[in-house]
């Protein structure tokens, strides 16, 4: 039988978790070293938050290995003791995943961090999970080569974070998720046992598909410490169009109609007035179009150029047709990165706006346009302001709820019931309550919205064979009652 949620008790400790002891400290720093065992109370402010709104959460220390071995032992130590563990990768995360809602050790695995194969002939990479994204990213491409997904935070963000989370981004549009990249895992499981997923196969159906399994269970379920990559030749042609809309909407419908023409965007983006304008105030600079209601930037990319520029072309054409007050092209690649800081800047500048909450909404793409006006609908009901932006291409786009109180038991009796309401539109056009961000705890009351009794109960039992006693990650992706943060400051 799946278990049943457990409830905190009245500590916000997980009944049957033990603390962290000086003994397991000592054991700590005999398996890392004491200089990589983190105990003073600025380091375990740093490694209890992420990008999550302004959530913190207090770990009892923090732990921060450079080898699988090191990564099994510190799993057996805390098997035997029954101390939760919360794997982080570079603390990039907007859903809570790497928060320690019930203390414990905080497992960073930051410092492995080696690119241990590039594979030319085959087009696959070796690699750690502290590889920094970006950092991977230019490896390759050196060589002529391309690993696709490309969160905003890819400077700072960390493959296994990736892998964790199912990273996507702009380009997912047309190359796909992390999952679409991952051919095999090597993971340390909740009792220390290690294990390895296939190899450097293109091909592989011998039993279940337990590399698939792991990517997106958010660190649930085992520890990745290595895993092998598919990588793609890197395009040789690369264009990108802005178009300003006068109507929110009316940008909205003219995604539909870039699909509609056939046309098969690189990446596909949709940034409305607000986010333009928390944009140039985290900028400190104008950017273009910034009096339109809503931006589209579109992106298409290949290998013939020629064929590239005529699929540029006819975008353009649709856009106009659909309504765009202008096509601009971006004819040299200052301007390219130009229009791409001001869209990945996004996340960062509405931070500074207020008090925020983010729904990762997503929906199937044609709906785009409802959702956005059911966004606006619940904003006006609750009375709040709202900022949307993100990768309409695919249907996900992120919806921030903000209030000016920063206070965060008055931010979640203000957003809370948008948040629901969003969700709730979001549902309703046969989406879903995250696209790529995660469900970790802080979207993690919301899942029965998108998936039912029997599939949670499915998910719970996988969890229980993986992870008996609940200590890898808990109170993250099922329902699970989990104790406050605190306020910042004040631990």
């Amino acid at each position: 039988m799946p278990s049943a949620v457990r409830v905190r008790d009245q500590d916000g400790r997980m009944p049957d978790f033990a603390p962290v002891t000086p003994d397991i400290i000592s054991a700590l720093e005999a398996i890392v070293g004491a200089d990589y065992v983190l105990t003073l109370e600025p380091d375990l402010l740093r490694y209890g938050r992420d990008e999550t709104e302004d959530l913190q959460y207090l770990p009892e220390v923090a732990v921060r290995p450079n080898s699988t071995e090191q990564v099994s032992m510190i799993m057996k130590l805390a098997w035997t003791h029954n101390v939760p563990v919360t794997p982080r990768g570079g603390g990039t995360g907007l859903s809570g995943g790497a928060l320690p809602v019930f203390g414990g050790i905080v497992l960073c695995i930051d410092r492995m961090n080696e690119i241990i194969e590039i594979d030319e002939m085959n087009m696959m990479t070796r690699v750690q999970p502290g590889v920094i994204t970006g950092v991977l990213q230019d490896q390759v491409a050196e060589l002529g080569l391309y690993y696709p997904p490309d969160p905003a935070s890819n400077g700072s963000c960390l493959i296994g974070g990736n892998i964790a989370e199912n990273a996507g981004g702009p380009h997912c549009v047309k190359y796909g998720l992390t999952k679409d990249y991952v051919l095999s895992l090597e993971a340390v499981m909740p009792n220390g046992d290690v294990f390895r997923t296939g190899g450097k196969l293109k091909k592989d159906v011998a039993g279940y598909n337990l590399s698939q399994l792991l990517v997106g269970s958010e660190g649930t379920l085992a520890i990745v410490t290595e895993a092998t990559l598919r990588l793609i030749p890197m395009p040789t042609t690369r264009r990108t169009i802005l178009a300003p809309f006068d109507s929110l909407d009316t940008a909205a419908k003219a995604i539909v109609a870039v699909y509609q023409s056939r046309i098969i965007p690189a990446a596909l983006e949709l940034v409305e007035k607000a986010a333009l304008a928390a944009a140039e105030e985290h900028l400190g600079r104008a950017v273009p179009y910034s009096d339109a209601e809503a931006q589209i930037l579109l992106e298409l990319d290949g290998y013939d150029e020629e064929a590239v520029d005529r699929e540029l072309m006819r975008a353009g054409e649709v856009l106009l047709e659909a309504g765009a007050l202008d096509a601009m092209l971006a004819d040299t690649p200052a301007k390219t990165r130009e229009l791409w800081t001001v869209r990945k800047c996004l996340g960062e500048a509405v931070k500074k706006q207020a008090a925020y909450i983010e729904c990762d909404t997503a929906v199937p793409p044609d709906r785009v346009p409802d959702l956005l006006r059911g966004v606006r609908e619940v904003a006006a009901e609750y009375g709040i302001k709202q900022i949307s932006y993100g990768h309409a291409g695919d249907g996900n786009i992120h919806v921030n709820v903000l209030t000016n109180d920063p206070d965060h038991a008055v931010r979640e009796a203000t957003l809370r019931p948008a948040v629901l309401a969003i969700f709730e539109v979001a549902t309703r056009l046969g989406g879903t309550i995250t696209g790529e961000h995660g469900v970790g705890c802080s979207q993690s009351r919301y899942l029965p919205m998108c998936r039912d009794a029997v599939a949670i109960a499915a998910m719970r039992a996988i969890k229980d064979a993986f992870d008996p006693k609940g200590i890898l990650n808990p109170g993250k992706v099922l329902p699970t009652e989990v104790p406050p943060p605190v306020t910042v400051g004040s631990a």
